[in-house]
């Protein structure tokens, strides 16, 4: 096991991270607040480079390589936002990427990882495994692999977020993000466990995918073996990362599920009162925050809008025909 990061790390990614990734707004919604009965602020990391969070863990990722290091290039595999997330970096450094995609990938993602001018290896979810096809890129080539959410630095860059949550006004009873592998989440953890220790964690993942909420019910991790497909592509992950459970298994006070439908009518609703573009995924804290699922004594709430990377009938869907 890779060593666990630190608060630490995370203030080193925020040095890192000064002048290149977006310091994203606090949005609000007075129509919001009735719908959820609480005061909501929303994170809208939908406005970060590539309209995902996950270009701080990337950039953060690549930017601490050694001059050799990048030399060698990177491999990583993602469904998207992690694949946009790292082309986007290595174009930024002067940097070769292979990203190790699924042939199902939603069309927009994979055209931002091409326009970063990275290269596209697909693999089929169903018959190949990418873990493996990305290591054997690795080793053929002496490539550096950048895992999605169980790196140190990935990590500590996506905890950039919780430092921006802690500055801010007012100071939160409640953060609530999205779950896949759950890098974001251990991230913005160690910057509010340091910065905001009063702010109580909670997450949200697809019904389907509710692999932390039993993780953090049996007390260890647990690992899906019905794997359905869902709208919420970029956290359909069935298991929670070892270093991220290491940080959420003790920082969670709890794990929310929200259905397509309710995700799809989030991505309506923050169209309508906040004026963003999210994906099903980048809408699953949001769709947990309006479903009435938080503490009654839990009155100001930091809300991450973690993507917006959607395709064009995934959004027609949302805010026309649900």
């Amino acid at each position: 096991m890779t060593q666990v990061p630190t608060y630490q790390d995370v203030a080193d990614a925020v040095a890192r991270l000064d002048g290149h990734a977006v310091k994203t707004p606090l949005l609000r919604s007075d129509m919001l607040d009735k719908l959820a009965g609480k005061r909501l602020w929303f994170k809208a990391e939908c406005l970060q480079k590539k309209n995902a969070f996950k270009y701080r863990g990337a950039f953060n990722r690549l930017s601490a390589m050694s001059e050799a290091e990048r030399a060698r290039g990177v491999v990583a595999f993602s469904s998207g936002n992690h694949a946009q997330g790292v082309s986007c970096a290595a174009k930024e450094l002067g940097m070769d990427a292979i990203i190790v995609m699924p042939t199902d990938a939603p069309e927009v993602k994979v055209a931002g990882v091409l326009a970063d001018g990275a290269t596209i290896v697909t693999y089929d979810r169903l018959t190949e495994n990418r873990e493996d096809m990305a290591a054997q890129i690795a080793a053929r080539d002496g490539r550096i692999l950048v895992p999605s959410y169980d790196d140190p630095y990935v990590i500590a860059g996506q905890g950039t977020i919780g430092v921006e949550l802690a500055e801010a006004d007012p100071a939160f009873d409640a953060m609530i993000t999205c779950l896949g592998g759950g890098g974001m989440c251990a991230g913005i953890s160690l910057a509010l466990a340091e910065l905001s220790p009063q702010t109580h964690i909670y997450g949200a993942e697809p019904t389907a995918y509710n692999d932390h909420q039993q993780s953090l019910r049996a007390g260890k991790r647990v690992k899906l073996t019905d794997t359905p497909p869902t709208l919420c592509d970029a956290i359909m992950t069935p298991m929670p990362g070892e270093l991220t459970w290491a940080i959420n298994g003790s920082s969670l006070s709890d794990v929310f599920t929200v259905t397509d439908a309710e995700c799809l009518n989030a991505m309506k609703l923050a169209h309508a009162h906040l004026g963003v573009v999210l994906e099903p995924g980048g809408a699953a804290a949001i769709a947990a925050a309006l479903g009435g699922n938080l503490p009654d004594d839990v009155k100001t709430v930091a809300v991450i809008l973690s993507g917006g990377n959607v395709d064009p009938s995934v959004w027609e869907r949302a805010i026309h025909d649900i």
